[in-house]
Formats: C-alpha cells, structure tokens, sequence
C-alpha cells in the first residue's frame, strides 16, 4: 500500500495556509488594551480566570477575551486574591521571533511527513497507524482539573452540604468506610432550577475533598459524527479511573439522558446506553463519584434513576430569605454600601444565587452611573426591575400575591405534617415533598396525599372564597392519583371503575380536608404568619409551632 504522494502546487497551498493560521493566530492572542473602568467590571463580574504579568503590563484572560492594562493601573492585591498570575519571565524573546521558529519547525515537520509517507508501509504498520487515529479523530484532550472552592465559599445551602459532607469524607478517607463494608452512591442528581448554584456546588465537593474534577456538559457527549458520544464517554471514565478519587460531574445531563422511545435518536441512545455500562462498570471503591445537574428531573430515563446509578438525588431550591441574606453579603463584602441586607433580601422573592449576583452588580453599576460613591437601596430599586426583565421564570409576588400563597402553602404544610406526608419544607417558592417509592400503599396514605394536594384549594375558599391559578399543578397532582385509585387498583365504589369514581373521591377528599382546616383555624393562621416572616417551615419548625398549641 502506497500513501498519496502530494504536487509541488499542494505542497505550496499547505504551507500558505499554515502560515494564514499563524498569523491568524498573532491577531487573536494579541490582547486588547483597556481602562481601569472595564477592568473593575471584569473583576467585579468575576469573569476574569487568570492573569499574567509581562513588561510592566497585566495580561487578563476572560471570558471575553484577552486583555491588557499597565500593572501601575491596578490594586495588584486585589487582583491576586481572586485569580492566579503568572509571571511571564522570557522578556528576551521577541513573539515574533517564536512565531518565526514556530513556523519553520512546522515546515520541517511537513516535510519529514512527505519524505516517510512517500515509501510503503508494511501491513503491521499500516494496522498500528489506523489504530492510532482511530483514537484521536475528532477527540479531544480531557484532562482534570483542581477546584480551589470550598463550602464556605458557597453561601446559602446548609442543608445541601450537610447532605454532601459524607460524599466528601469518603473522598478524603476511603479506607475508614471501606473496612466498615459501606458503600456509597455512584452518582448524585443534583436538582433545581438553573441559577441555584449546582455547578459551584459539584465544585464545592471537589475542592473540599481535594481529588481531580471532570466536567462535561450533557450536550458535549452528543456528536453530529456516529458513535463519537459513546467514544467520549468511555474516555471521560476511562481518565477518571486513572486519576481517582475523582468526581465526575455532568451538567444539563437530561441532554443526553433523556427518557428513551419516542421519536428515536439512535446517536444519543447510543451515548446512554454506554453512560449506564460505564456507571455499572466500576467498583463501589473505585473512588469515583459521578455527579450530575439537571432542572428537568421528570425527563430522565428511568435506567439513570435506579439503584446503582444515580441513586441519591439532591434538591435544590431557590434561596429562602436567610439564604438570601447570606448570598448578598457575600456579594457585597468587596463594595462600599449603607444598605440592610435584610432589606434588599426581602425585596429579592424568588431570585436565584445567579439573579442575586446579577442584581447587586447592576446595582453597583447604577452607583457608578449616578456619580456616587457608595451603592445605595435606592440603587437596588432602580435596576430590580431591569434585572427580573433580564432573566427567565423568576417569581415576583406583590403582597397580594403573598399572602395568598402564604395561606396556600400553609394549609398544605398543615394537612402533610397531620396526614403524615413526609416532606423537608415548605416555601412560598414551592413545596418539597419526599416522594417514596412503595411497593404497597393503601386507599387511606392515597387520599391522604389527594387531601395535601387540594389543602390549597380549600384554604383559599375559607380565607377569601375564591381559587386562584397557583392550584393548577396541585389539582392535576390530585386527579392523577384519583384516577390511578380508580382505574388501576380498584379503590373505588365498584370494583369495575365508573365515570363518577374520580369525581367522588375529588369531592370527598375536599370536603374532608375542607372541614379539617375550618377546625385549624388558629394553628393554620400562625403557620400563615410565620411564613410570610420566614418564607420558609420546616417540618421541624411546624412540630415545634403545633407543639405549643396542643
């Protein structure tokens, strides 16, 4: 076998367009130079990753891009202790020069590979090249890297560390849970809505326990080429098994483990079907952790869920009012203000870390743009609005709407502790039930959970006679659990379903629960105003509330 023997008029054209991508690439590493305004909104942004000091200049590298400002410009201290710099000692050197060299290296390179691809190759060396490319076409290099972020560096959350503290003692002690025959959870599902911090949070574990992190985006696995997402990911769990402990964490993951049938997509079911192989592939003290994120915990395939995979899951919600507080101040640590961060934190309902962040940015923004010298609350009215306008599905109550919700979450709150409905809290956000997987249930925990869902619904009718549209996911919750008594396990009037049973429990379980609040009245009225102070019960909280009235 002979390889194809290029003309002089190729071998031109290549090296015309090795020279193009050289001088392609003066242009773009050249940095842009800029003023100390866009650099403080760079930092203040925390979009700068790292810098590198050169002949008197700081090299910025972004984001954005690569930029330059005169070293005597800049508070150095500052800078250092938010990035690592580098400082550049090959002042001798002209870049030119390098490129020069860079070049004719090249050149000789390309030669040498015309002279020894110009004679045959024997069959052994032909199979050995194949074997070779195969594992470098299309791929790219992943390679780990070190998380410097800790737990107190992510504010908010407590409930959230604590339950990742042990994931990240097993990290650091292997050998203390492996004589004690315990196994920990492969993989973690980290769940909530974008914004909450999940990415920090994986990086968090990582940078506490101090092992190697692999990220990978869900959609980088899926390839426009066959079988590439598959490859991909056997060379991500192939790296992190070389380099464990090690926490591997996939963001977005219901991209690529997205319920499977439907319209078929053979490309990702592919790159599905060889995540779960590799998740079953190793050892439980193989010292991997896998973590993922999603905000879409409804479209994961059922095979990610179960034991053995990603069977511990995670939720994360929007920051209560306390968790707020601590955002904020964190935010506000490195800028002048005379603003109540509980002020700021109860005009902020509904804003995620990521809202927060944006918010007291733009708010010291505005400072800047008014000519003052510190950011003021004013500040924070002014572009509050501007900031909510900028993101996507963010509550925004007034205090209506507040008090409306207060009384809706706290009827549920109510009825779940007394049905004894497991949950972990309550907020004027959401609910968040612990959904158990039973094998076995029975007609009376089944209506027990209609009661909680339709509690709201009730509510609202004793304290304004009136519904609202914060029930529609609730009453949908209600009559899919009717439906399924009904038609699938026979709990209702007839042993053969009619068009009435659905109904009839609905009515039931309402008027049931209806009468169950008329006669909680003052309980449900201090669990009403304590949400609207806190934003947020726990079922502890409620026990302790509940336990001084009875």
């Amino acid at each position: 076998m002979h390889f194809f023997k290029p003309t002089k008029l190729q071998i031109v054209i290549i090296l015309f367009a090795i020279l193009a991508v050289l001088t392609a690439y003066v242009f773009v590493k050249s940095p842009k130079a800029v003023d100390s305004r866009f650099y403080n909104e760079l930092l203040t942004a925390r979009q700068i990753k790292s810098a590198k000091i050169s002949d008197g200049e700081v090299i910025l590298y972004t984001n954005r891009g690569i930029f330059s400002i005169a070293k005597d410009g800049i508070n150095m201290s500052e800078l250092i202790y938010f990035v690592p710099i580098d400082v550049d000692r090959q002042n001798g050197i002209n870049e030119t020069v390098s490129l020069f060299l860079l070049l004719t290296f090249a050149l000789f390179c390309f030669l040498y590979y015309i002279k020894t691809k110009s004679t045959p190759l024997s069959q052994n060396d032909s199979l050995a090249l194949k074997n070779i490319e195969g594992e470098t076409a299309f791929g790219s290099v992943i390679a780990p890297s070190v998380s410097k972020l800790k737990f107190s560096d992510v504010a908010g959350i407590q409930s959230v560390k604590e339950e990742l503290s042990e994931i990240v003692d097993f990290l650091k002690n292997p050998s203390i849970y492996q004589n004690m025959g315990v196994k920990l959870p492969r993989g973690v599902l980290l769940i909530g809505p974008p914004g909450v911090g999940k990415t920090m949070i994986a990086k968090a574990v990582a940078g506490e326990a101090n092992v190697p992190f692999f990220y990978q985006s869900g959609a980088g696995f899926v390839q426009i080429y066959v079988g590439m997402g598959a490859k991909r990911v056997r060379e991500l769990f192939s790296t992190a098994k070389k380099n464990a402990p090690s926490i591997v964490f996939i963001d977005e993951i219901d991209a690529v483990g997205k319920a499977r049938g439907g319209f078929r997509n053979d490309e990702r079911e592919a790159t599905l079907n060889q995540l779960l192989t590799e998740m079953d592939g190793f050892e439980d003290n193989s010292g991997i952790i896998v973590i993922a994120a999603t905000n879409r915990l409804e479209m994961i395939d059922e095979a990610l869920l179960r034991s053995g995979r990603f069977d511990r899951r995670v939720f994360i919600s929007l920051p209560d009012l306390h968790d707020r507080e601590k955002i904020i101040a964190s935010y506000l640590k490195d800028k002048k203000h005379n603003t109540s961060v509980t002020d700021i934190a109860k005009m902020s309902v509904g804003f995620s870390g990521a809202a927060l962040c944006a918010l007291v940015n733009e708010a010291a923004i505005n400072a800047i743009r008014r000519g003052g010298k510190i950011v003021e609350i004013q500040d924070f009215l002014t572009v509050r609005d501007k900031v909510l306008l900028g993101k996507t599905r963010l509550v925004r109550y007034s205090e209506k709407e507040k008090n409306i919700q207060a009384v809706y979450q706290a009827a549920k709150a109510l009825c779940a502790y007394w049905f004894e409905i497991d949950f972990d809290k309550i907020s004027l956000i959401g609910n968040f039930t612990k959904e158990l997987d039973k094998e076995i249930e029975s007609r009376t925990e089944l209506t027990a959970k209609i009661k909680v869902s339709l509690a709201g619904i009730a509510a609202s009718k004793i304290y304004f006679n009136e519904t609202y549209s914060n029930s529609g996911e609730d009453l949908n919750k209600a009559r899919q659990l009717a439906s399924e008594m009904v038609e699938k396990y026979a709990m209702g009037d007839r042993l053969l379903p009619t068009a009435n049973d659905v109904e009839g429990i609905l009515s039931f379980c309402l008027g049931e629960v209806s009468e169950f609040l008329e006669g909680m009245k003052k309980p449900l009225d201090l669990l009403i105003s304590t949400l609207i102070e806190e934003e947020t019960l726990t079922k502890e909280s409620i026990k302790d509330i509940l336990g001084k009235m009875f």
